[in-house]
């Protein structure tokens, strides 16, 4: 099974777009991008400095182009899960079918002007913890009045917070473990973004959600999200919320993921896994000389385990997790797309499985408490309403 990951703010470097634009049609789709999302693509991409592109304002539209360009030079109709980091979970939530690359691009541009704007309100910042026993890190970190903003699993977790609150916190650091302050404009996934998920929710609320084609992880608790405005509505909300890569990681483990491919700017979010997830393959794709490597892992353990439809036009919802299953509906049930028809109850709790479409639960493929894989068909919808 094949996940495909797109990075964060962060992992940008001057440049990394350079390769891409003697590929055709690709600097007309960063214009074209840079008009939806309000800056020049194709500068940052390739002229501007370190400095420049670390401006939140002009990274996040700029990272979430880039996933999507290298997106478009891979065959990724197999790619069974999509997940992404942060502002990435806008870049996965297109490739998934949620939102359009257009949409995916504007909102990017919007998250990060108002993002940048809500950092200017007040003195504030992250430092990363690494090292110590994870509950106790967060613990401390509560306790000195700040946010655990992202735990990235392998030893990573990020306090934010006030300048004042971060100083103190890094002069007494908990047991085992070292604090790094890192070099952010503010303190990003916590309550001092408040405005910025408000000014974002404004321009979602105009846009309409598509049904995920594929496993779409979230952010907020590593599970799979499998209806459109329930997932709009988490990307806007992660403005505030925790980012927890560590229950992503946990979910592409559970679902038996064999291999992951990396988007451009790729390295960070490889590097998790390597540390995370044993006895995977693990490609990156920065240049247009990846292509190839990348082609090569997707035809190998490609394989969609998603909502598919039936040979009689039918559609089918499939398990996005390993466990045991329990349906919420009887046959002849009339249900609507994305609404909850059963959950499965994994090892970190139950997972709800819904709709791919509207229609009639024509038949269960599975049953009460019957043990069930990744990628199990669970129920056939007909009957389109």
């Amino acid at each position: 099974m094949l996940a495909v990951l797109a990075p964060g703010q962060g992992s940008q470097k001057p440049g990394f777009l350079a390769p891409w634009l003697a590929r055709p049609g690709v600097e007309a789709r960063l214009r074209w991008w840079s008009a939806l999302s309000g800056v020049d693509l194709v500068h940052l991409g390739t002229e501007a400095d370190a400095e420049e592109i670390k401006d939140t304002a002009k990274t996040q539209p700029l990272l979430v182009a880039a996933a999507l360009l290298t997106a478009e030079h891979l065959p990724l109709h197999d790619a069974a899960v999509v997940a992404g980091h942060s502002v990435g979970e806008l870049a996965a939530s297109a490739l998934a079918g949620v939102l359009s690359p257009e949409a995916a691009v504007t909102l990017a541009g919007v998250r990060g002007r108002e993002m940048a704007a809500a950092c200017a309100l007040e003195p504030t910042g992250m430092s990363a913890v690494l090292g110590g026993e994870p509950d106790e890190v967060v613990a401390a970190i509560d306790a000195a009045g700040l946010y655990a903003a992202n735990r990235n699993g392998a030893g990573q977790i990020v306090a934010a917070g006030s300048l004042a609150g971060l100083e103190k916190f890094a002069a007494e650091p908990p047991a085992r473990a070292k604090v790094i302050k890192l070099q952010v404009a503010g303190a990003f996934h916590t309550p001092f973004m408040a405005p910025a998920e408000a000014a974002l929710a404004a321009v979602a609320s105009g846009i309409t959600a598509g049904t995920p084609e594929k496993i779409l992880l979230s952010n907020r608790d590593g599970t799979p999200v499998g209806h459109g405005p329930a997932m709009l509505l988490r990307l806007v909300r992660q403005v505030t919320a925790p980012v927890r890569w560590d229950l992503c990681m946990q979910t592409l483990a559970d679902l038996g993921v064999t291999a992951i491919v990396e988007l451009a700017p790729a390295g960070t979010l490889a590097g998790l896994a390597k540390r995370a997830l044993k006895g995977i393959e693990i490609v990156t794709v920065n240049t247009p000389d990846d292509l190839a490597k990348a082609r090569d892992a997707i035809a190998r353990h490609g394989s969609a385990a998603v909502a598919a439809p039936g040979a009689s036009g039918d559609s089918v919802a499939v398990a996005t997790g390993a466990g045991t299953f329990t349906p919420a509906f009887a046959e002849g049930d009339r249900v609507e797309a994305g609404q909850v028809i059963g959950s499965v109850q994994t090892a970190h709790g139950p997972v709800d499985v819904a709709a791919p479409g509207a229609g009639v639960l024509t038949e269960w493929l599975a049953h009460h408490d019957d043990p069930v894989a990744p990628g199990r068909p669970l129920a056939r919808i007909g009957g389109q309403l």
